[in-house]
């Protein structure tokens, strides 16, 4: 039968050896999350001006009444960055809750206590966050432990599973060593990733965007707000910032290199790939408040004599786009555009159907110089999700979507 145990009861405790002699008290516990993620692994025992270790196998028993060595095989305390103390990286820290989305600061940590045929095991069951564990911490010491439950009963818990518990830890070599992965925070939705994110500190910012996969960086960086979004690149390796920029949309890696000192724009577009680079340098070069400054590059157009069979092939090579594409355009020979498809009648048509024959009634475009508010005036009069943008010869140089013109919306 399982008991619970707070860490705030099982600090001070004191231990004993064999024959009964005290040898000191609990002054902090340990993980050592390589072995097991969930057991304490350390007992740290404080003697006089020395700590003692002691292993979880040398525990015999732990009550309100103390701790009971089933062995006296002890050794000095020693720095050990395999371990996660509790008392001294986890209680009063914050922490990531992914299962609520947010960040909680840690004010105690539940136990639960097994019991087999020849130890006490300790396993960390839930990070306690409410009033109820800082009342807990409060009257530590000052009533009995059995009050303290009593009066607790009245305040409704807070706390987290360790299980949804993402710890931040800034020091890449540390977080290797104990084995902290951000695996679930990769799964989050961008915009609950960049809601927590904007709730660290620029230190602990930068220990989550260098841990997480470059492309799930590069979609929670989108949703961040446009001068911690700078902030944050500026904080990070120029290898692992490119690696970011990569996985933008060419626009938005434009815009944010725009934020950066030009000499920090400068390093990292140098360590990009070539493709992306030369996107990114092309849109650089458009005023931010024109429509080329708003233009994203990626977008499928075919030449005006396609077919829907020709259309669906063209997508298919394109699977990174299908979440935002809903137009194909046309250009002729020489790329200037001729037309736009709504990609939603490519369903309803035969595959051997010219794409001329799909194409929107009155074809929309504007140039890569035309003002900002115009822009967003077309959207807003045409109820459009996708406004082509021409160059000087009339060849298609990008296009401006929905979520361009509610970006530039918002930062108004």
């Amino acid at each position: 039968m399982a008991e619970l145990l707070f860490f705030t009861e099982l600090v001070g405790l004191r231990v004993y050896d064999l024959k009964g002699r005290r040898l000191g008290r609990i002054e902090d516990v340990a993980l050592v999350p390589l072995i097991d993620p969930v057991r304490i692994d350390r007992f740290l025992v404080g003697g006089g001006w020395s700590w003692l270790t002691v292993r979880w196998e040398q525990i015999r028993t732990i009550s309100v009444a103390g701790v009971h060595l089933r062995d006296e095989v002890l050794t000095p305390y020693h720095e050990d960055e395999y371990m996660l103390r509790i008392a001294r990286d986890l209680l009063d820290q914050q922490i990531i809750d992914v299962n609520g989305r947010k960040v909680v600061r840690v004010n105690d940590v539940t136990f639960e206590l097994r019991k087999d045929a020849e130890h006490e095991v300790l396993r960390v069951l839930e990070v306690d966050v409410g009033v109820r564990s800082i009342l807990r911490r409060l009257l530590q010491g000052w009533l009995p432990r059995p009050w303290i439950r009593r009066i607790q009963m009245l305040i409704p818990p807070n706390s987290i599973r360790w299980e949804f518990c993402d710890i931040i830890e800034p020091d890449p070599q540390r977080r290797l060593r104990l084995n902290i992965s951000h695996q679930r925070l990769e799964n989050l939705h961008p915009a609950d990733l960049a809601d927590i994110v904007e709730e660290l500190s620029p230190d602990e910012r930068e220990a989550i965007f260098e841990a997480i996969d470059s492309e799930v960086a590069a979609d929670a960086l989108s949703e961040v707000e446009p001068k911690m979004q700078a902030s944050i690149l500026e904080s990070l390796e120029t290898e692992k910032a490119a690696e970011i920029v990569e996985e933008m949309a060419p626009d938005e890696a434009a815009d944010l290199l725009a934020e950066l000192e030009e000499k920090t724009s400068e390093e990292i577009l140098e360590e990009m790939d070539v493709e992306p680079k030369a996107d990114v340098r092309e849109l650089l070069e458009y005023e931010e408040d024109r429509a080329g400054g708003m233009m994203n590059t990626e977008y499928i157009a075919l030449h005006e004599g396609a077919t829907v069979a020709d259309a669906m092939e063209a997508i298919k090579g394109n699977e990174d786009l299908l979440e935002m594409l809903n137009t194909l355009f046309l250009v002729d020979a020489e790329g200037r555009l001729v037309g736009a498809i709504p990609v939603g009648r490519l369903f309803v048509a035969e595959s051997h159907t010219p794409l001329k024959q799909l194409e929107v009634g009155t074809l929309i475009k504007v140039s890569v110089d035309e003002k900002q508010d115009r822009v967003t005036e077309l959207f807003d009069k045409y109820n459009i999700l996708t406004l082509p943008v021409a160059d000087e010869e009339g060849n298609l140089a990008g296009v401006i979507t929905a979520d361009d013109v509610i970006s530039v919306l918002r930062q108004k």
